[in-house]
């Protein structure tokens, strides 16, 4: 499958993007896509849709810098990802679909960790806040094996902000939420976006946010 998502007309070369240019992913004897091309800048998004195996998870773990393409190239800010990964770890936030918690730790021991491994210095009251905002107030100290997959899902998206990554690639982000848990998400994307940010993401149903461009696989 040969996929083309061209950029908008008024990109500004000064803004920071990522762009993936003949991009070829193959899984074992099969070739997912082939010949994909995007861009996205600062205050977009794009939602990747397509059918269940057809290649949305790997794109993203491609364009995360997880997975290295068959063919093709991925560059952030007109430098290739593979030059100084480092560097793009730091502006890149990923959470995918399977991500998961250490059971018999709380949601707050969960972040106080996943923030340290990211090199934040974030405070405990930050941590909590985080929860709050996802709905977690008096949860914050139950171990993860108590909560609902709703609730479990809520606390690995609280990493959203924590980390003040220009780049998020989300993986299925809604799955797993409620109607209210859903428009929370979609609020606090939507400020990112509007803050300049960037997001791509994986979903089934319709994101209704402006400026956002679909990919189709």
């Amino acid at each position: 499958m040969t996929v083309h998502i061209p950029a908008p007309s008024n990109l500004l070369l000064n803004q920071a993007s990522l762009r993936a240019e003949a991009l070829t992913c193959i899984r074992g004897e099969r070739t997912l896509f082939t010949g994909l091309e995007l861009q996205i800048s600062a205050g977009e998004w794009l939602h990747v849709r397509g059918e269940n195996g057809i290649g949305k998870t790997s794109l993203l773990r491609l364009l995360a810098g997880l997975s290295i393409p068959a063919a093709g190239t991925i560059s952030w800010n007109n430098q290739s990802i593979a030059t100084d990964p480092s560097e793009y770890r730091r502006n890149l936030l990923f959470l995918g679909h399977r991500d998961s918690l250490k059971e018999d730790l709380t949601a707050l021991e969960n972040l106080s960790i996943a923030t340290a491994l990211d090199g934040l210095a974030v405070s405990e009251d930050e941590i909590l806040l985080a929860l709050h905002r996802f709905g977690l107030r008096g949860r914050e100290d139950l171990p993860i094996h108590c909560l609902s997959a709703g609730q479990k899902r809520r606390v690995l998206l609280a990493r959203l902000l924590l980390r003040k990554a220009k780049l998020w690639i989300l993986d299925e982000p809604f799955n797993a939420l409620d109607v209210r848990a859903i428009e929370m998400l979609s609020e606090l994307i939507g400020e990112h976006i509007a803050g300049g940010g960037m997001a791509i993401m994986t979903s089934h149903q319709e994101i209704p946010m402006p400026n956002g461009r679909v990919v189709q696989l």
